[in-house]
């Protein structure tokens, strides 16, 4: 992932109904959810709704699909992990990190 990718998908996540939405689809799983659903799920009016799914369609972090009368939403799984690799790329050096094992370059307390 570049780093505009990254910048454009953070922040659209950087809002509270986007990351709720966000967090629904993936909670969905690859089926994702009707439009609709999200709305009576998360009550929010389908004109704010309408807006923040094309924010996140916008960072590339939704996709749709018309299924008959319904737009279903899905998480896209694949810039998730994208935008997670990109954000641990140079985690500790390369080396594993974990609550546990606290990097060796992390600062001491």
């Amino acid at each position: 992932m570049e780093s505009n990718q990254a910048i454009e998908a953070l922040a659209a996540l950087a809002h509270a109904s986007r990351l709720t939405v966000f967090r629904a689809l993936v909670q969905a799983g690859p089926q994702g959810m009707p439009a609709g659903q999200i709305a009576a799920l998360l009550q929010v009016p389908a004109s704010s709704l309408s807006f923040h799914l094309k924010e996140l369609h916008r960072a590339s972090l939704v996709a749709s699909r018309q299924e008959g009368r319904s737009v279903i939403y899905t998480a896209r799984f694949e810039a998730m992990n994208a935008l997670l690799g990109f954000l641990t790329e140079n985690c500790c050096g390369g080396n594993p990190c974990s609550p546990a094992r606290p990097c060796a370059t992390a600062p001491a307390n």
